[in-house]
């Protein structure tokens, strides 16, 4: 048999006649502590969770001694910034011997809460069914706005035709240019050769 059950701020698994260490408490040496905050109990046979403790089950611990645990080393360093530091501590301790595992009075307290889910789902079933009968509703309107975007469909259709006739005069007047710059090039090459051939006679 063991339990889940919280103890200064940890949760920690517990069995009967077990040496535990939790964080410091304020009971002195030799006193006898109950934890009720159980999460999770398992009798061997059964498992029981607590929503979020399991209602009447405690666990019986006595306080055995305080002490310090190891140290622990705290090393910081920011690469290339030459900053190193270490701290540690030790921290501070109590030696808990848990004595047993009580459950009592959990099946009587069970009972109702089953009986309280019941009536919610109950009562969740008909509020569901009332939205439902509005939705044939939402459906006629959305009809009507259809007819509407057929007839705005066929007005561009017409236009089309008209704005393809522009669009072929712009290339006819780019042509004629085009012509002028290649005639004038090749006179330029053929008078320079005659004056050649007069110089050479002379000599």
């Amino acid at each position: 048999m063991y339990a889940i059950v919280e103890i200064a701020g940890h949760q920690y698994k517990v069995q009967q006649d077990q040496r535990l260490y939790v964080n410091r408490l304020k009971d002195d040496e030799g006193a006898k502590v109950s934890f009720d905050r159980v999460l999770l109990v398992d009798d061997g046979s059964k498992v029981t969770v607590g929503a979020p403790a399991v209602p009447g089950a405690a666990v019986n611990a006595t306080v055995e001694r305080h002490l310090k645990g190891d140290k622990v080393l705290v090393f910081k360093k920011k690469r290339r910034k030459g900053y190193q530091k270490m701290n540690g501590f030790r921290p501070s301790l109590t030696e808990l011997v848990i004595k047993d595992i009580a459950l009592g009075g959990k099946a009587k307290k069970a009972a109702p809460k089953k009986a309280e889910a019941g009536d919610e789902q109950a009562e969740a079933k008909p509020a569901a069914k009332k939205p439902a009968a509005k939705k044939p509703a939402a459906k006629k309107p959305a009809a009507k706005k259809a007819a509407p975007k057929k007839d705005a469909a066929d007005k561009p259709a017409a236009k089309k035709p008209a704005a393809k006739k522009p669009a072929a005069k712009k290339p006819a007047a780019k042509k004629p240019a085009a012509k002028k710059p290649a005639a004038k090039k090749p006179a330029a090459k053929k008078a320079a050769p005659k004056k050649k051939a007069e110089d050479k006679g002379e000599e």
